[in-house]
């Protein structure tokens, strides 16, 4: 099976992928979930879980990171 003529080779495509705008985002998300849920589990003093720190995230917390992630963004500028 060969890759399409727009697709890079798998090696290529592995790292394509970890150097993706959309990849990077999911990883600094995932950490904000992450700090959510040791904080929230911290203070019921037990493991509170993944799903439910997410869904806590996304309903108290992922709009006003998204616009700051988005504010953060149009400050930098690229360099290369």
């Amino acid at each position: 099976m060969s890759n399409s003529p727009e697709m890079p080779p798998d090696g290529e495509q592995s790292q394509f992928v970890k150097n993706s705008v959309l990849y990077k985002e999911f990883l600094l998300e995932r950490e904000e979930i992450l700090k959510h849920k040791w904080i929230e589990s911290e203070k019921v003093g037990a493991d509170i879980g993944f799903e439910k720190a997410l869904l806590d995230w996304i309903v108290k917390h992922r709009s006003n990171w998204r616009v700051k992630r988005q504010k953060e963004g149009r400050g930098q500028t690229t360099t290369s």
